[in-house]
């Protein structure tokens, strides 16, 4: 792919996310976590299982898990941007929304505005928080931490300013199949997904949480109950406890 640091004067970072290529393995969300040291039970990014019904590759019915990598989706309407009170969220030239944590009064009305899911409070910077493309990466021409970890080339990043980019080539290939996320809500999301509706089923998209961050609990839907449960977080049900 192209280099970040590409020689055309104002890039256009872009993201894509192949879902047909995607395990589940949460390399992507480790290294987003290690990379910008996300506190325990808080995500900038988010694998979700989700299993159902489905065909299989030869065509054998049976039930099927699909995974689908979530994280703040650029809006180009952004709801959290028009919701701060303190004008600390913008949208820069380059495409990528970020927070000015300087100015960030932890209102939290970002975060009930976004229906995605994609922002909490960093409890221990006491500032908003949530993916930017690691754009402190891209200055010095590195690619996003999820990027570079994933092992199975999921997530297509670059570009897209310069026809020969990763994410132009990939939206050449396969521009018609290219959906986005809660198209109802009315955002523009400017991260694409390939397999939506067919790979992952539009159902997934229900569990994508509208006006808070996403939920720890979530990874082995089959055990959520006993997840729960287990981690003493249902009232009158605490681990160790009477």
């Amino acid at each position: 792919m192209s280099q970040p640091n590409s020689p055309l004067a104002q890039p256009q970072w872009s993201l894509a996310i192949d879902t047909e290529r995607c395990i589940g393995c949460h390399a992507c969300s480790v290294a987003c976590k290690v990379e910008h040291s996300v506190y325990l039970g808080m995500f900038r990014t988010k694998v979700y299982y989700h299993d159902f019904q489905g065909m299989d590759a030869v065509g054998r019915q049976g039930m099927r898990r699909a995974f689908l990598p979530a994280l703040c989706m650029q809006c180009e309407d952004a709801p959290c941007l028009k919701a701060c009170p303190t004008e600390s969220i913008r949208r820069d030239a380059d495409g990528v929304v970020r927070i000015d944590t300087a100015s960030c009064d932890r209102s939290r009305d970002c975060i009930a505005a976004c229906p995605y899911g994609a922002i909490h409070i960093d409890p221990v910077a006491q500032v908003a928080d949530k993916c930017d493309l690691c754009s402190h990466r891209l200055e010095v021409g590195m690619q996003p931490a999820c990027v570079e970890a994933c092992p199975a080339d999921v997530l297509v990043f670059g570009n897209a300013a310069d026809p020969g980019s990763a994410i132009s080539r990939f939206r050449k290939k396969h521009g018609p199949e290219l959906a986005v996320l809660k198209p109802e809500e009315g955002t523009r999301p400017a991260v694409h997904y390939r397999g939506i509706g067919s790979v992952v089923p539009r159902a997934v998209e229900r569990k994508l949480p509208k006006g808070r961050n996403h939920d720890p609990f979530t990874y082995e839907i089959d055990t959520w109950p006993e997840l729960r449960a287990d981690y003493g977080t249902v009232v009158g049900k605490v681990k160790g406890g009477a």
